[in-house]
């Protein structure tokens, strides 16, 4: 193995990586022997010279991701086969190579061991989002990596890193094709057409962590009047129409996503009337929709993504949660989300029962939600898991 930089930790600080969690903290670093730069691959050890992992430094609170914890130089080869690994795992979920979804997560950072690292792809297209240093230093590579595991499954690869690395570090280049181009983006989901804006889209151009939660609501929506809030791309609300629903009606506050969700479902069904896109305020729009909607669905974005501002956030979604409760029909079902790394679970469902407290109506819950497989959560890593979702029962 190269000889690397060595990053000695405090005495007791091992126990973590000792435990296999993925990450170094800077507070937990004692000294480095050997000069560092931003994202070089640095060797960790204890404080009595054992060998505990080799990882991408970084500066900030999380300084070095590890992405092996026994000896090994990460080449090519390395890294081919942790792609080969998570392949086949989205080929025995029935998503690579399935001709009714042509979108999906193929890597997701510390849930398939390369942390830093998200890998989707869009039918002939990979889109690769960088979200540390290292990762982007070596995605040359890694480019060579993928197309050694995918073969002629891709034929273009975009490198959407410049909103995801740390904005202290000099960006070398644009987002951007690395390998090859590509037209207007039509993928498939579950057998239904949507337009992926890759270069403009939000995280690598579509939603995919909420594909299962989209499905189940496409089930619960027959005859239903349903509200899609936040509605970005329409996901929820082609899923809605499909199952069946009496109107559907999604709403957000830019006119690009309304827009794009329009597209969407004309794509699906043409020129339906039950579907309207509505350019509003989330708020605004509860505060003023009546009873007239048996099915909601609120899917916001992060309102955290700081512990510093967490609180806040919070009493975000007992506000949003509180007034969906107030305004949804006796009977009607709610879907309600949180994206947010940094609030749990247990937080997350706190918030909505005491905004269901507030609202002083009586509430069940039919089902807890997260991310789909193709979002694996490393089970010494809690914090992958970051989808939050509740369905209730609002009588």
């Amino acid at each position: 193995m190269t000889t690397h930089p060595k990053v000695i930790l405090k005495s007791g600080k091992d126990a973590s990586l000792l435990r296999f969690h993925p990450w170094v903290f800077s507070g937990a670093i004692k000294k480095i022997i050997g000069t560092v730069e931003e994202g070089q691959l640095v060797e960790v050890y204890d404080n009595k010279d054992q060998f505990l992992g080799i990882g991408h430094y970084q500066k900030g609170t999380i300084a070095v991701r590890i992405l092996s914890f026994t000896p090994v130089e990460p080449d090519k080869r390395f890294y081919a086969d942790k792609i080969e690994r998570a392949w086949k795992i989205r080929k025995d979920l029935g998503l690579a190579d399935s001709e009714s979804t042509t979108m999906y997560r193929l890597v997701h950072g510390e849930g398939d061991g390369l942390p830093g690292l998200i890998a989707d792809v869009y039918g002939h297209t990979l889109v690769l989002q960088m979200h540390s240093v290292g990762m982007y230093l070596i995605r040359r590579l890694l480019a060579e990596a993928f197309k050694e595991v995918l073969g002629n499954r891709i034929s273009a690869i975009y490198d959407k890193s410049e909103s995801t690395l740390p904005y202290l570090f000099s960006l070398k280049e644009k987002d951007g094709f690395m390998e090859g181009t590509s037209d207007e983006c039509i993928s498939l989901e579950s057998g239904n057409k949507f337009l992926v804006d890759i270069p403009g889209g939000q995280k690598t151009g579509f939603f995919l962590d909420q594909r299962e939660n989209r499905q189940l609501a496409g089930k619960l929506a027959r005859g239903k009047n349903v509200l899609n809030l936040f509605g970005y791309t329409g996901g929820f609300s082609v899923y809605a129409l499909k199952g069946g629903a009496n109107l559907v009606h999604t709403v957000d506050s830019s006119r690009q996503a309304v827009d794009l969700a329009n597209k969407n479902m004309e794509l699906n069904f043409g020129k339906d009337p039950r579907h309207t896109g509505i350019v509003a305020d989330a708020f605004e729009y509860l505060g003023s929709a009546g009873n007239k909607y048996d099915l909601i669905i609120l899917d916001p974005p992060a309102f955290a993504k700081h512990n510093e501002v967490l609180h806040n956030a919070l009493q975000g979604y007992k506000r949003l949660n509180a007034k969906a409760f107030s305004v949804i029909k006796p009977g009607g079902i709610l879907f309600t989300f949180s994206c947010s790394q940094v609030v749990s679970r247990d937080a997350f469902r706190k918030t909505v029962f005491t905004a269901a407290a507030i609202s002083k109506r009586q509430v069940r819950v039919l089902y807890q939600l997260s991310q789909p497989p193709d979002h694996p959560v490393n089970i010494y890593h809690p914090e992958g898991e970051y989808l939050k979702g509740l369905v209730l029962v609002v009588e």
